[in-house]
């Protein structure tokens, strides 16, 4: 008899962070977050998350709750596991927006049916019939990736500090949360790089806090400066594509699109308008694995490079998106450090860290075992 998809279960998540996390948009202490767990006829699971981000995608802890249980959960339940292509179709379908909770069942259903085929969620990903380039058997994934580490928003003698403890913890790559004031960012900047050296690579995220012209201002400043910063993520505010081309037209540093890409429909109008350099792909705004993988060989083929990044998450989300990553290379350091701030991980198994790196499991699947809350 063929197995079914049994049961979807929600569960929601508050885990404290060792270290306030901030940026343009706002202050958190937790990572607020659903965890959904999908389990077949025969016993076999799949994990998903859906992480709350008010100021980014509008999505709650209540809202994704609902959307799976009322929404999602009847299109997955009782279908044949065999059909799972048929089945995410009709989750894409089933509901307008909500991201982060389609995401979450997309990459549950993924997950579970890895599991079933003995495949790590990358060789599954990467695997002809199923997602992205022809690289066959989990040993031609890799196991680790790196990963950058977010600077919080602050003071310019806090995010001194700050950089110095980074790369002790054995970081490379810093990303700096700029926006909050465009008259201090470039002395910040200033002092982050005093702080760390020459060899530490900088990028920048405004995270929609500055206008096209406090962009254009800040972002030709700091190439005078000469401060050896990579890029600059997402100066303007995410709707506005025309004033993000703008920015990009009018300064020599990189400019990645983050809060303007959502669909594919964003990224044909972000590579229409030449509005950016490089792209950063997140689960929780597509909505989709295979969305995530489509968005990163379109721009891949549109000359844009691309990295994935995560939203405030456990490592569930982070070890989806990785995943994402090690079946479809990007072209600069991800960034995938959202459940190294956790003071203590409620997830069992899955992704975990190592200093700068992110190691991948090797077990079949996402490689999480069960998480630390009844679901």
């Amino acid at each position: 008899m063929p197995s079914r998809f049994a049961s979807v279960l929600c569960a929601r998540l508050l885990v404290p962070l060792h270290t306030p996390f901030v940026t343009a948009l706002r202050r958190t202490t937790t990572t607020d977050t659903v965890v959904i767990r999908l389990t077949d006829s025969d016993g076999t699971t799949g994990w998903g998350e859906a992480p709350q981000v008010w100021q980014v995608t509008g999505e709650s802890l209540a809202g994704a709750t609902a959307c799976v249980e009322q929404m999602l959960a009847p299109v997955v339940v009782d279908r044949d596991v065999d059909d799972w292509g048929d089945v995410l179709t009709d989750v894409q379908r089933a509901v307008a927006r909500n991201f982060g909770a389609k995401a979450a069942v997309d990459t549950a259903v993924r997950d579970l049916v890895a599991r079933r085929a003995g495949l790590t969620l990358p060789a599954f990903l990467g695997s002809p019939t199923t997602g992205a380039a022809a690289r066959p058997g989990t040993a031609a994934y890799p196991a680790v990736l790196r990963t950058d580490v977010t600077l919080s928003a602050g003071s310019a003698d806090d995010l001194a500090a700050a950089a110095g403890q980074r790369v002790a913890d054995g970081f490379s790559t810093l990303k700096m949360k700029v926006g909050t004031d465009a008259a201090t960012d470039v002395a910040r900047v200033r002092a982050v790089r005093q702080a760390v050296g020459p060899t530490v690579t900088i990028r920048l995220d405004a995270n929609q806090g500055w206008t096209p012209d406090e962009a254009i201002t800040v972002i030709r400043a700091l190439e005078r400066a000469d401060l050896g910063v990579e890029l600059v993520e997402q100066p303007v505010p995410g709707e506005d594509v025309e004033g993000l081309a703008r920015v990009r037209a009018g300064v020599g540093l990189p400019v990645m699109a983050d809060e303007a890409l959502y669909s594919l429909v964003d990224l044909d109008r972000i590579i229409r308008l030449e509005a950016a350099d490089l792209v950063n792909v997140k689960l929780a705004k597509c909505g989709s694995l295979g969305v995530a993988m489509e968005q990163l060989r379109r721009a891949t083929d549109a000359g844009l490079g691309t990295m994935v990044g995560s939203m405030m998450e456990t490592a569930i989300g982070v070890g989806a998106v990785a995943a994402v990553a090690a079946a479809h290379p990007t072209s600069v350091v991800d960034d995938l450090d959202a459940a190294w701030w956790a003071a203590s991980s409620p997830v069992v198994g899955g992704v975990t860290y190592d200093g700068d790196r992110l190691m991948l499991p090797s077990a079949a699947g996402s490689g999480v075992a069960r998480v630390a809350v009844t679901v």
